[in-house]
């Protein structure tokens, strides 16, 4: 479910789920994460995260396991590898990054966006809700303001609006992400290494307040989400109780 390839000191790793929209779930999130520790430890000086087909990543599985205990921390732990590897990560948006998708793109360094990219964060129409990282990192990267429509809207952003916002930092496809990925290896591998750390230090690294914490695991735990799998399945809208 991910291919690789290795380009001299690029490595582009792509999901290869098309059938799903290269959907998340454990054994994809397990595999990526990986891979990527794979592709430092054989030389990659920047690894580039793509999807196969249309989509970037759909988000997470519905039909799969990520209503299981453990997803959560899975996909969690496969995010800040990402975040936390000591080379350039770069994102190419080739499609739609929804959900879980938006946060892989979150955990990249930088992302490239084809035309047909978009972001959303749909979370409060599931009933479930996302982690203290991935809201700190989106409101880190656009500000509060853009972020709350995301995240509180639920609200899609585009190609356009995410290089207006910050969320995006070129326009391209995978063949731009790849030159740009080229550029980038050529640069001194420990002044990366140490803008990395100091750029990813921007309030998303502390644990949790046991608070936010618990008002997580009873979202994914609720009534509600159990209702919005409900009405999916059958194809109606979800009544939210906020139980």
């Amino acid at each position: 479910m991910i291919g690789t390839s290795r380009d001299g000191d690029v490595f582009t790793l792509e999901l290869q789920r098309p059938d799903r929209r290269n959907a998340l779930n454990t054994e994809i999130c397990e595999l990526l994460r990986e891979e990527t520790e794979k592709s430092v430890t054989d030389g990659a000086r920047v690894i580039v995260l793509t999807g196969q087909g249309s989509a970037f990543c759909a988000g997470a599985d519905l039909s799969g396991d990520v209503y299981a205990d453990g997803f959560t921390d899975t996909l969690l732990e496969m995010l800040h590898t990402i975040d936390s590897v000591p080379v350039p990560v770069i994102a190419a948006i080739n499609g739609p990054a929804i959900g879980a998708g938006s946060q892989l793109a979150l955990a990249a360094d930088l992302r490239v966006v084809a035309p047909e990219a978009r972001f959303a964060i749909p979370a409060a129409k599931l009933g479930i809700s996302v982690d203290r990282w991935t809201v700190h990192r989106l409101a880190a990267l656009i500000g509060g303001g853009p972020a709350r429509t995301i995240l509180l809207g639920a609200e899609e952003v585009g190609a356009d609006e995410a290089l207006g916002h910050g969320l995006a930092n070129k326009r391209g496809d995978l063949a731009v992400a790849r030159q740009w990925a080229h550029s980038i290896a050529r640069l001194a591998p420990l002044s990366l290494q140490h803008l990395k750390m100091v750029l990813n230090d921007d309030g998303t690294q502390s644990p949790p307040p046991p608070e936010q914490l618990a008002a997580l695991h009873a979202a994914w735990k609720s009534y509600d989400a159990q209702e919005a799998r409900a009405a999916r399945a059958e194809k109606r809208p979800p009544v939210f109780r906020g139980q």
